[in-house]
């Protein structure tokens, strides 16, 4: 059972994901021991992690796709798995039978990058039959602000933003090899303690501090809570792809991003110029939110709308048919 408390402990750690049990507790109403257990009980099955990811300065610097392939009958769940262990793959989804049968999030250096992975690992696979990339031009919205709304306005003011190490924008520095050793143990477990973190890292815990406060503060990276479908209550994932005149693109993010739905909405390259995913109830709810996109946004077409079925890797983290977490891949870009 998922308990109101579950809820708002992972809103919270939506909201500021590596606060300890002891910053959270006044919001939540409850010890900071009480805290640390239940965390440790989501984890433990999987309902909800924290990792770091890729920031907006950082993702900038680099190319997102979303691709679409064709299988062939029966190939669909060996290639998923095949594909999920390819780094560049950041998110791998089953979908119902129509214009796919994987839906990929891709995350390159850059363009010839991204050739490489469609025109030599991907071709090196058998069962694709077919392949459309879609090159994001802007992403309005994505995972990392996406919220549970477990948490109600006082408790939100309790909380606060980040840390104040986080708040200000420091220089766009170059990753070297010790921000390396730490991202890559902070993309498995995005609460490691700085003393855990040093050790593993050879380093002292107030070099870790300096690290994350850089690299934070200049947006290269980000801190991210992620959850099951059994805690969101929303089993239901479209993405729905649409066209819209080029003088309304920018209306997009006024329009559809503070949607409590949306889970990702970008602008991308093609006929079809915009692509959204959005998390909902039930299989009812797909035909009332593209009622609403389309009044939202009248010169809105929606043109496809394609129905995750397993998410078999969620930005480097594995997922069983509930959505789980089972084991992770960490995300490298860097």
């Amino acid at each position: 059972m998922v308990s109101e408390l579950d809820l708002a402990l992972v809103h919270a750690l939506q909201v500021r994901p590596r606060a300890a049990w002891s910053e959270l507790a006044p919001a939540l109403g409850v010890t900071a021991g009480t805290l640390a257990r239940r965390w440790e009980r989501l984890t433990a099955r999987g309902l909800a992690w924290v990792y770091a990811a890729p920031g907006p300065a950082f993702s900038r610097s680099r190319v997102t796709a979303f691709v679409l392939l064709r299988c062939r009958l029966g190939a669909r769940e060996d290639l998923a798995a095949a594909i999920a262990a390819f780094d560049e793959a950041v998110t791998v989804e089953t979908t119902a039978p129509g214009s796919a049968d994987l839906l990929l999030d891709v995350l390159t250096p850059d363009l010839a990058s991204l050739t490489r992975f469609l025109t030599e690992r991907l071709s090196a696979l058998d069962g694709i039959t077919a392949v459309e990339c879609l090159v994001a031009t802007a992403l309005y919205t994505e995972g990392s602000r996406w919220r549970l709304r477990s948490l109600d306005a006082t408790q939100l003011t309790a909380l606060g933003g980040p840390a104040a190490g986080e708040r200000q924008p420091a220089p766009r520095a170059d990753l070297d090899a010790l921000d390396r050793v730490l991202l890559a143990e902070l993309a498995a477990d995005g609460r490691l303690e700085l003393a855990e973190l040093a050790q593993r890292a050879g380093t002292s815990a107030a070099t870790v501090r300096r690290r994350l406060n850089r690299l934070t503060g200049s947006h290269l990276i980000t801190f991210r809570c992620d959850m099951a479908p059994p805690l969101t209550g929303l089993p239901v994932a479209v993405t729905f792809r649409g066209r819209l005149p080029a003088r309304d693109v920018n209306a997009l993010h006024r329009a559809l991003a503070a949607l409590p739905e949306c889970r990702l909405l970008a602008a991308v390259t093609g006929t079809d110029n915009v692509l959204a995913t959005f998390w909902l109830r039930d299989i009812a709810e797909i035909q009332r939110r593209e009622t609403s996109l389309c009044t939202r946004l009248p010169t809105l077409t929606v043109t496809d709308r394609i129905i995750g079925l397993h998410t078999v890797k969620r930005m480097g983290h594995l997922l069983d048919r509930d959505g789980r977490r089972t084991g992770t891949r960490p995300v490298r870009p860097w």
